[in-house]
């Protein structure tokens, strides 16, 4: 794992700084203004100073056993949480007297929580299961040796499944726990790891950039009653309005009722233009006619991943731009949605085309599990998330670091 740190004048500035020397899949774990220092530095500007890590290819599923070199700047690659790795790497690792530091901000009060629940005696179920007088030799001397530890990563693996997290994805974060873990280890740095490796795990934000020329067209694709319409609406305001680039939005959306309409109103009311596409000859030339636009934003209908004929449709129409423009496509995807079915509707349109991912509903589940189970079954970023209908509020950059948070029983 490399972690490192860059500084900017601005948060992206520094991050771009991250992804010119390590690459795009680098992952943000902390943020913070820092004050110049020496005399005259009251005459200077304060800088943002930003760590990222990247888990190198090499080191996913095993454990580096080098020792760290800790100095400003510097990379630092560990499988093991030292006095230097604490004070040097991350602000995710500074503990004070008594508390866990900046973890304890990420988490809020997710230690008390812990704490308290370590405290109380083990649910009457796990007793029935496995007696309290019988214990296996393992057993017994793993509790002897560090009886806290056990007790916390089973509050762990119980938090994240009733988060939903798919059972063996989190068997698979308990591994690569226990494989750094070291004897009498506090809690609270096991957490503050847990939490390190599953922002890696849900590495970085893919958002919707623009084209080395000309303008880049953006499919929305997924399954219908998941809010597409209104996500692009929210989307294409963001661009529309705050960053003034030139948008037009486009629906082949022709089969729900009103579909087309709801578009029409979004675009009259961000004054861009719209157009109905029924066929790819359209679709060819509407690419021509926004040549000079920075976005398009393509509504797709939504359709049955069973339906074989509406698949091949939709793998012609998302690819006979692909040697007129660059392209990316997101699969928008319900929170809601069993998990069951969201893993039958990620293999059915990665037939269609690769993709970057989009959760909507978040406001309507308290178990978002499924962003995890996702991204680790397709392999896809993810992009944003949705938690409302108002336009353009409603809507964000998917955040891994508030994410995890709430995975681990913190509050969002």
């Amino acid at each position: 794992m490399i972690i490192k740190k860059f500084q900017g004048k601005t948060e992206a500035e520094a991050i771009e700084l991250a992804k010119k020397e390590l690459g795009e899949g680098v992952v943000v774990m902390n943020v913070k203004n820092v004050k110049p220092k020496g005399v005259f530095a009251f005459l200077k500007k304060s800088l943002v100073e930003v760590t990222v890590a990247l888990e190198e290819e090499s080191e996913r599923y095993s454990v580096v056993k080098k020792d760290a070199q800790v100095q400003s700047g510097s990379t630092v690659k560990t499988a093991q949480i030292t006095e230097a790795w604490r004070k040097e790497s991350t602000g995710i690792y500074e503990k004070n007297a008594g508390s866990m530091g900046t973890i304890e901000e990420k988490l809020d009060s997710l230690q008390t929580l812990l704490v308290q629940q370590l405290n109380k005696n083990e649910p009457e179920q796990e007793k029935k299961e496995e007696p309290a007088d019988i214990k296996t030799p393992a057993k017994e001397e793993s509790e002897e040796k560090d009886p806290e530890i056990v007790k916390f990563m089973k509050l762990l693996y119980n938090v994240m499944l009733e988060n939903e997290v798919d059972e063996k994805y989190v068997n698979q974060i308990m591994d690569e726990i226990e494989k750094v873990h070291k004897p009498n280890m506090p809690f609270d740095y096991a957490l503050a790891n847990t939490y390190q490796k599953m922002i890696l795990k849900f590495g970085a934000t893919a958002e919707i950039t623009p084209a080395k020329e000309g303008p880049k067209v953006v499919f929305f694709v997924g399954p219908t009653g998941v809010g597409k319409t209104t996500t692009i609406a929210k989307i294409a305001s963001k661009f529309s309005v705050e960053e003034k680039k030139k948008v037009a939005l486009l629906t082949a959306d022709t089969y729900r009722i009103a579909a087309a309409e709801q578009s029409r109103t979004y675009a009259n009311i961000l004054e861009v233009p719209f157009r109905v596409i029924y066929t790819i000859e359209e679709m060819e030339n509407a690419l021509r006619d926004f040549k000079e636009y920075d976005y398009i934003f393509v509504d797709t209908a939504g359709h049955s991943h069973q339906n074989q004929a509406q698949k091949d449709a939709m793998v012609s129409f998302v690819h006979c731009v692909d040697d007129l423009a660059e392209k990316d496509v997101f699969l928008v995807l319900s929170a809601t949605t069993k998990y069951k079915d969201l893993l039958s509707i990620a293999d059915s349109y990665k037939e269609i085309s690769d993709y970057k991912l989009i959760f909507t509903k978040l406001d309507e589940t308290t178990a978002i599990g499924n962003l995890l189970n996702l991204k680790l079954y397709t392999g896809a970023n993810l992009s944003y998330v949705t938690y409302g209908q108002n336009v353009p509020d409603d809507i964000e950059k998917f955040n891994p670091q508030k994410t995890v948070k709430q995975l681990l029983g913190g509050h969002s």
